[in-house]
């Protein structure tokens, strides 16, 4: 009899190990499937496994019960992990029962763990090596955006040449440009931005080159681009130098405002809801801003208006005259001969607190079922929303046990998106509103405890506040000056109700129509959808839904990502 793997967890001497393991064959016993032998030092605990024998060698103050237990527990494991329960299939799955032990047992002692879980731990994915895919993937995406720009350049340069008629500039491109394959389809930023056919515009020439000794130049053997070609024989104009466009986009999202008075109401909410229901903490905290551009334009007073909402309690800035804030509802300076402070800064004015709101009172409430079968745990999350608010970029937080793959969604109301660093399953719905209150998630994951996904957390923004705040007029002072927009980042909407249109173009078709249309409003259904494809066609314009301002810009914004010309206006100039 000899060993074929083995794995010791205390201080041991080899030749100790070796006299111990070659007195265990006169010791054993014949006829019985579990049992265990002790000498004056050591106790041997062993099964037959076919023509082999599972042994685990403890001293005689270990707990007999415990050794059994976990004698069972590796009985198990060989199984899952040698090909055949013989000589061979051991010692070619040694290393991997080896590992599997380990998980198993800790510094002597069992570790409270299942054949299931040691097959996870066993089989995790290598941080470091995640880790470094990652780092090669992001190095492979700025070589691949690299070449995109210079091919572009390149395309933009080609062009220019044609309208001038002189000479192609010396260009710097990648060692590896003769090997690119330029081109069009869904995956190239060269043709991903088309404008109208009677409002585009095309590329501004660019100056003319200098000429440069030793430059590189395209060889007339060189193909243009057909699909570029193409576009541009059916009428299409393409602005082609995406990067331009990206830079200019960004640069116009950080220009200060112009208008020489804003005022900003936001209200944040924070709040902890028990696994099994009931809230903990319900905090609601808003804040009223005012940014001046102008020293001249700071004599100025905010007429406010808000509902008597139960528990509301206000704070005022201590430059703020608290007995005319508390009386008429009005913000003013206590010192009236002094303006408001100006610059890029929001100075807060006005800060307020509901307190005493209960589960009710939540504008969204989800709930979780996990359940487990088999090898297999299936979630279901479920969420209900109130009437009281439209929310928008709802955000729904799952953390899940470590995975080697993402987990399996069966189905979904909206998109999913898994993020392995953090372990978490992300659930976004763009909208909320009277046609989806409602919406459910279903995915599995292995076999997993049911308190590993919790706590789950939201995160979402609405156009309503449950304080209803809002500045109702701007009273100058002295012949102050001239009164600006009013910023609500989540106050109360216009109330002006506006159409969302479906505007004619050749590039609809009826099967684009009834796929897009009710991916982007919910409410109309794949028949509605081709009714209005075919109303559209005869009278250029048809009316998709009526909703807010705001509302209807997000319906018109989603319907021109799905490839769909649309259009806005006030229901009261369709009325006339």
């Amino acid at each position: 009899m000899r060993s074929l793997a083995s794995r010791q967890y205390v201080d041991m001497s080899r030749i100790r190990i070796e006299g111990l393991l070659a007195a265990f064959p006169k010791l054993v016993g014949t006829g019985k499937q579990h049992t265990y032998v002790e000498t004056e030092n050591v106790r041997y605990v062993y099964q037959p496994i076919e023509e082999l024998y599972l042994l685990l060698i403890t001293n005689k103050q270990s707990n007999i019960l415990e050794d059994l237990d976990t004698l069972r527990l590796l009985s198990k494991i060989v199984p899952e992990y040698s090909p055949s329960l013989d000589e061979e299939g051991v010692c070619k799955a040694a290393f991997q029962l080896i590992f599997a032990f380990d998980e198993a047992i800790s510094l002597g002692n069992k570790e409270n763990v299942t054949v299931p879980q040691i097959k996870q731990y066993c089989e995790m994915e290598s941080h470091e090596e995640k880790l470094h895919k990652l780092i090669m993937q992001s190095k492979i995406n700025d070589t691949n955006d690299l070449m995109r720009r210079k091919v572009t350049e390149i395309e933009k340069n080609k062009i220019d040449r044609g309208k001038t008629g002189e000479g192609f500039a010396p260009t710097r491109t990648p060692n590896n440009f003769n090997d690119m394959n330029i081109r069009g389809g869904p995956g190239s930023e060269i043709d991903r931005i088309f404008t109208d056919k009677t409002k585009g515009r095309s590329s501004a020439p660019s100056p003319a080159p200098s000429k440069m000794p030793g430059g590189m130049k395209l060889s007339k053997a060189h193909k243009p681009n057909q699909f570029l070609e193409s576009l541009k024989a059916e009428g299409e104009v393409i602005l082609e130098d995406t990067q331009l466009s990206t830079i200019k986009s960004r640069s116009s999202s950080s220009i200060p405002p112009s208008d020489p008075i804003t005022v900003t109401i936001e209200e944040k909410l924070n709040v902890t809801v028990k696994r099994d229901g009931g809230v903990t903490n319900f905090d609601v905290q808003g804040t009223l801003a005012l940014q001046i551009l102008n020293d001249t334009d700071g004599y100025i007073q905010l007429q406010i208006e808000n509902q008597d909402a139960p528990g509301l309690s206000f704070r005022t800035h201590p430059n703020i005259d608290k007995q005319l804030f508390n009386g008429q509802k009005i913000v003013g300076a206590r010192d009236p001969t002094r303006p408001f402070p100006s610059g890029q800064n929001e100075t807060p004015l006005v800060k307020w607190r509901i307190e005493g709101l209960t589960e009710s009172s939540l504008p969204l409430t989800v709930t979780c079922w996990p359940s487990t079968s088999g090898n297999t745990t299936v979630v279901n999350i479920e969420y209900e929303a109130s009437d009281m608010f439209d929310l928008h970029n709802v955000i729904v937080s799952i953390p899940l046990p470590a995975l080697r793959d993402a987990p399996s969604v069966k189905q979904i109301d909206g998109e999913w998106r898994y993020d392995s660093r953090d372990s978490v399953l992300e659930w976004s719905v763009m909208l909320i509103d009277q046609s989806n209150r409602s919406g459910s998630m279903e995915f599995s994951v292995p076999a997993a405890d049911p308190s590993t996904f919790f706590p789950i957390s939201v995160g979402f923004s609405a156009s309503n506040t449950f304080s209803s705040m809002k500045v109702t007029a701007i009273l100058p002072l002295q012949g102050g000056g001239d009164t600006g927009r009013l910023k609500d980042r989540k106050g109360t909407g216009s109330g002006d109700s506006y159409k969302v249109l479906l505007l004619d173009d050749p590039r609809h078709t009826e099967k684009h129509v009834e796929t897009a249309l009710p991916q982007v409003v919910p409410s109309v259904t794949a028949e509605a959808a081709r009714q209005l494809f075919h109303e559209s066609r005869q009278k250029g314009a048809a009316m998709v839904i009526v909703a807010v301002k705001e509302h209807a810009e997000f319906y018109a914004q989603m319907m021109v990502r799905h490839g769909l010309r649309s259009a806005i206006e006030p229901e009261s100039d369709m009325a006339a």
